[in-house]
């Protein structure tokens, strides 16, 4: 299965995956609306072996078969962990 591969120049490290090459009206209005416009990143055969840096292919390919696109958002940041100071003191 090909891919092709969008980035949003509206938000940062989120890429669209379409099932055909400039295919956006298959994104819903809505999120298009706030990813749009997109840069032409890449196009990749997505084959159940590949491997993704930032995504399970196999859901993907799911997606891309049945709705013709996958969106790809930065993980959600890490909420900051409280370690406790040797010396007891809060600061």
């Amino acid at each position: 299965m090909q891919a092709y591969v969008y980035k949003s120049q509206r938000k940062q490290d989120t890429y669209v995956y379409l099932a055909k090459r400039d295919d956006f009206e298959v994104i819903p209005a809505v999120l298009g609306d706030t990813l749009a416009p997109y840069t032409f990143v890449l196009e990749v055969a997505l084959t159940p072996e590949r491997r993704l840096a930032q995504a399970d292919v196999a859901l993907v390919r799911a997606n891309l078969a049945e709705r013709g696109f996958h969106l790809q958002a930065p993980p959600l940041p890490l909420a900051p962990v409280k370690i406790a100071r040797i010396d007891g003191r809060d600061d």
